[in-house]
């Protein structure tokens, strides 16, 4: 069975009602990014930015996976699909899909600020005072500027063996999960759906210039 593989980021979710990570001034749901995604952010007021993510998480709450998540769980029926997203909802999970690496976190999980490795699920608020087992701290698990990603590496590994890649829902300008498209195998099939792409058709690559849930119709026709 080939191998596909599906790099996906903001504008997959978009249609289902996420904003995307920061509007065109470079806000993001009114707040200066570096406030609400950086360990600084963080240090400097942390019951703000734990405010901003239980907001988020109980956004997640109000939406559903859309026509495109769908389509990727289908295409499992075809090919061994595994799914590197930039997103940290879980509409692909809630779709069907069932390996997805997520390079930014989660936002249904929370982790210790002293071990990185105690991560718990999380479906509820993280306050002040909700502390892991060795008294730290919990915050969102999700990767803010500054801060390694941790799961790059194995993703860098499944790109290696893909068959077919597909880029959806992502810009690919944003190092290091823009750098995974030189991961896979030189010339197979690359397909690309993006309203606005700036990227460039070649020998092997396919631009198709659609929103995601337009998008990826086209490519079921040619994938199945």
């Amino acid at each position: 069975m080939k191998h596909l593989v599906v790099l996906t980021g903001a504008g997959m979710s978009a249609e289902s009602g996420i904003k995307t990570f920061r509007d065109a001034d470079g806000l993001w749901e009114g707040h200066d990014v570096m406030e609400v995604a950086s360990p600084q952010g963080f240090a400097n007021n942390p019951k703000l930015v734990l405010d901003f993510y239980n907001q988020r998480r109980k956004q997640l709450f109000e939406v559903i996976p859309n026509y495109a998540h769908k389509a990727l769980a289908e295409l499992e029926q075809h090919y061994k699909v595994s799914i590197i997203t930039q997103n940290v909802d879980d509409l692909h999970e809630r779709a069907g899909s069932s390996k997805i690496i997520h390079l930014h976190g989660e936002l249904l999980k929370a982790r210790s600020i002293f071990d990185t490795d105690i991560i718990y699920d999380c479906n509820d608020d993280i306050k002040l005072g909700d502390l892991c087992p060795r008294g730290y701290q919990l915050r969102p698990h999700i990767v803010w500027f500054g801060e390694e990603v941790p799961m790059i590496e194995t993703a860098m590994e499944i790109c290696a063996t893909a068959h077919i890649l597909l880029i959806i829902g992502t810009s690919m300008q944003v190092y290091p999960a823009a750098g995974l498209l030189h991961y896979a195998p030189p010339d197979i099939p690359v397909y690309f759906i993006d309203p606005k792409p700036a990227i460039t058709p070649k020998k092997h690559l396919t631009v198709v210039s659609k929103t995601a849930t337009e998008g990826i119709k086209d490519l079921l026709k040619i994938l199945t």
